[in-house]
This record gives structure tokens, sequence and C-alpha cells, in this order.
């Protein structure tokens, strides 16, 4: 299904690509490969600060970009800080497509169609997506 806008729910394990038409809707479910690791380091006396390893993910972030590649434009939706790493993998390696992406969105674990349903609202307000 060729569409004009595609929603895109990312965690560190999965992503579930909507491309949204008016009356339908298809998806696409990646996996990353590998477990996403998290380092953890010291700072100073005693204390420890986390950070993410974002290279584990990076041919993750890569198949996403590409699986979203046709949309013209694009809203990621998530839970955590995958949604920015994906928006930073685009920066660093896609940067032709940063302009597609009109909204990035915290949101915990959607249904399927509570995503579409969200998206289409999205976009309905964005850019006059009608219902």
């Amino acid at each position: 299904m060729s569409t004009h806008h595609a929603a895109v729910w990312i965690d560190h394990s999965e992503a579930r690509i909507f491309q949204i038409a008016k009356d339908a809707f298809d998806e696409t479910v990646l996996h990353a490969e590998k477990p996403h690791r998290h380092v953890q380091r010291k700072t100073g006396p005693g204390a420890i600060s986390g950070r993410r390893d974002e290279s584990d993910n990076h041919a993750f972030y890569h198949e996403v970009a590409l699986a979203l590649a046709d949309s013209q434009e694009i809203l990621v939706l998530g839970p955590s800080t995958a949604k920015l790493e994906l928006i930073k993998h685009v920066h660093k390696h896609h940067a032709g497509m940063e302009a597609k992406i009109v909204g990035v969105e915290t949101v915990d674990h959607p249904t399927d169609r509570q995503v579409v349903a969200y998206a289409r609202d999205y976009f309905q307000a964005k850019s006059g997506m009608k219902k």
C-alpha cells in the first residue's frame, strides 16, 4: 500500500509501522536483532549514571528508516527513548527523510487500532488529512 501518511510506534525491541490511507492501513512489524544493552558508568565517588548503547540498534533503525522512506509525512510514537534514537539515526544517515517527520509523541503500548486512530487525528489536525 502506497500512502502519504505513516506512523511508527517504536521501542528498543520492535517497530510497528503503519501506512495509513483514508479507509485502510497496512502494518509492518520489525524486530531488533540484538537485545538492547544499557551501559552503566560511575561518574564520581559512588555515583552511577546510565546511558543507552545506540550502536547495537544501528541496523534496526536503518531498517525502520528504509520502511518509511516512501512516506511523505511520518509520525513517530513510542514509550521511551527509542523514538529519539531513531530520529538521531535519520538525522545522521537519512538526512532527506528528516523533513518528513512531522511529529514525535510519547505513548505507552497502544493497540494497532489505537495507533491508527491517534495518527489519523494527528494528521487531520496537522495537515488536513480527510477521515
